[in-house]
């Protein structure tokens, strides 16, 4: 089986993130916004679309950045639905669900990093 686009870096550290979280006890849901969010601010710090050195954030922000149950990004809520839309869709669910999750939970059961395995593991579904 194939995916509809070709896997990127950026699909392998949202979903082992995304799996991260689950194992911490984040609800499915939770955990694929997160994914999906973290790996968006890791990409944009690499190519410098954010700050390295972000302002300071107040004790009130960090208070009510808890209490919401999506990051958000650009104003942008990172959600569950967004997650299936971005990554999911563009590879394809067959794909995602029959192939590339169970990869990367395999990987991760195996104890493997996510730098050990973001290149190989996608070597073979282009």
């Amino acid at each position: 089986m194939k995916p509809l686009k070709a896997i990127r870096r950026f699909d392998v550290f949202a979903e082992f993130n995304r799996l991260d979280k689950i194992q911490e006890g984040m609800p499915a849901d939770e955990a694929k916004g997160y994914g999906l969010w973290i790996a968006k601010v890791v990409a944009a710090k690499k190519f410098g679309k954010l700050p390295m050195q972000p302002r300071p954030v107040t004790e009130r922000e960090r208070r009510e950045r808890e209490l919401r149950k999506w990051h958000e990004l650009n104003g942008i809520e990172q959600t569950d639905e967004l997650f299936d839309r971005e990554i999911v869709k563009r590879m394809g669910s067959d794909f995602y669900e029959n192939v590339f999750s169970p990869a990367i939970r395999e990987a991760r059961r195996e104890g493997k990093t996510y730098r050990q395995i973001r290149d190989g593991i996608r070597k073979g579904w282009v």
